[in-house]
């Protein structure tokens, strides 16, 4: 009930906020929207010079980009931690969180919530439906919860990867750069795998496993028989959890290394 109750306020706040600053809050629905569109009109315009892609056609990965939205939508929403460097280690606003009752990283995770970013996620479901009603899928009511358990394995690894990334401000207070590659990374996962080689299909299954928060689950829903992709689709949530115990394990050695904004 106490993070129930935490969740409840910081949400009040932030919309206290953005009801002082509407315009921002627009301009930032907006740009989110723009950058999506760009990203589906690339995907439109690869199509237009040739009939498929690795063997996927263009409904197919169309759909899969709706469903990699989702989950990055959501993600984007609750694990907007770009700045943490910066604002709690260099500022030192990690001694004020760590005062706090509550679990530090749940206390980060909401004073830096981007509601907005949930707009992409209603986008790629839009983008789905239109994109199973061109393919011709059969629909049946025990797709629903599979939907939300594949969703939800993929926010895992991504909150995973990348509150790992973000705990390496602990251990170092010079700048990586490592998240702004990590996100061009992660864009690998909307296309079908099979068009890279063995390599790089390896470490997008298995060591930076991006591929299972577009592709991979995305490929349950589209009936490809025989696909080995799609054989892949329901170790999604499995790969989720342990994504995120790992990222949690790392920020929680991390914190226990942190000695205040003077050290």
């Amino acid at each position: 009930m106490l993070y129930l109750s935490l969740f409840w306020e910081y949400l009040k706040n932030y919309a206290k906020t953005k009801l002082t600053y509407r315009a921002d809050f627009w301009i930032e629905v907006l740009s989110d929207l723009m950058f999506q569109g760009l990203n589906l009109i690339f995907i439109l315009i690869v199509f237009q010079h040739t009939p498929s892609l690795g063997g996927w056609s263009e409904s197919e990965v169309v759909f899969v980009y709706g469903f990699f939205m989702v989950p990055y939508g959501i993600f984007g929403t609750f694990f907007s931690l770009w700045n943490f460097g910066d604002r709690y280690i260099a500022k030192g606003e990690m001694d004020r969180i760590l005062t706090r009752p509550a679990h530090n990283l749940f206390q980060v995770t909401l004073e830096n919530m981007d509601p907005p970013a949930l707009i992409g996620s209603l986008v790629g479901v839009i983008i789905m439906a239109i994109s199973w009603g061109e393919l011709g899928l059969a629909f049946d009511w025990v797709q629903i919860p599979m939907m939300v358990l594949l969703i939800l394995g993929a926010v895992l690894i991504y909150a995973g990867m990348y509150t790992a990334l973000t705990a390496i401000s602990f251990y170092s207070d010079a700048p990586t750069g490592i998240l702004p590659l990590m996100y061009n990374i992660q864009n690998y996962g909307r296309y079908p795998i099979n068009i890279y080689n063995k390599i790089i299909r390896f470490v997008l299954t298995w060591v930076l496993p991006f591929a299972f928060v577009g592709v991979i689950p995305a490929s349950y829903f589209l009936e490809r028989k025989g696909d080995d992709i799609s054989s892949l689709a329901l170790l999604t949530p499995v790969v989720g959890v342990i994504a995120f115990a790992i990222g949690l394990t790392v920020w929680n050695r991390g914190v226990k290394r942190y000695r205040g904004a003077g050290s």
